[in-house]
C-alpha cells in the first residue's frame, strides 16, 4: 500500500546545495530532481535518493559521464546559481500516476520539455544561445573540492548582502 503524504519540494541554489555533503533524513525520501535557471528547465532526472544522484552528476561532469553535470561545468561560475529542485514521486501530486517514480519522471519531462533530457523528451527546449552547451571548451573548475570551495565564497557574499540590506 502506497502511502500518500505530501512531500514539500526543497528548492535551493547549486551554491547552497554543494556545501551540504550529506544527505539530511528529511530528504532520503525524494527521488526526482530537476536543474534549472529561472523557469527554464536544464534535465529532470529520477534516482533512489535524488540527493546522490546530483552529487554523481556533478562528479561525473568532470569525467565527461554526465551532460548535466558537464553543462554545469562549462557554464561555471554563473551555474552557481541555478536550481536544484528536489522532489517526492509519493508526493500527492502524482497520486494519479499510482506514484510511480517513472511515471513521474516522465510527466515532469513532458511538462517542462527539459532542454538536456533526450529521453522521453518529445520536444525538448532549444538550449538558449546565453548558456554554454556541454560540448563547449572553456574555463571550468578542475575539481569538485573547487566547485565547493567557489559555492562557500558565493555564500558568503550573499550573506553579507543581505545583511547590508537588513542594517538599511
Amino acid at each position: 500500500m502506497t502511502l500518500e503524504r505530501p512531500l514539500t519540494p526543497t528548492i535551493l541554489a547549486l551554491r547552497q546545495f554543494l556545501v551540504i555533503a550529506d544527505c539530511p533524513e528529511a530528504w532520503k525520501a525524494y527521488d526526482l530532481y530537476l536543474f534549472r535557471d529561472g523557469d527554464l528547465v536544464f534535465y529532470v532526472g529520477r534516482s533512489q535518493t535524488a540527493f546522490t544522484r546530483v552529487w554523481t552528476h556533478l562528479i561525473d561532469g568532470f569525467k565527461g559521464r554526465s551532460l548535466i553535470g558537464r553543462f554545469i561545468l562549462m557554464n561555471w561560475p554563473r551555474a552557481l546559481h541555478f536550481t536544484v529542485e528536489l522532489m517526492g514521486s509519493q508526493d500527492l501530486q502524482f497520486a494519479t500516476l499510482g506514484h510511480s517514480v517513472e511515471a513521474a519522471e516522465a510527466a515532469l519531462i513532458e511538462q517542462y520539455a527539459p532542454c538536456l533530457n533526450e529521453m522521453l523528451n518529445r520536444l525538448p527546449t532549444p538550449l538558449p544561445a546565453c548558456y554554454n552547451p556541454p560540448t563547449a571548451k572553456g574555463r571550468r573548475p578542475r575539481s569538485p573540492n573547487r566547485m565547493i570551495h567557489d559555492a562557500e565564497q558565493a555564500n558568503r557574499w550573499a550573506d553579507r548582502q543581505r545583511y547590508s540590506n537588513e542594517e538599511r
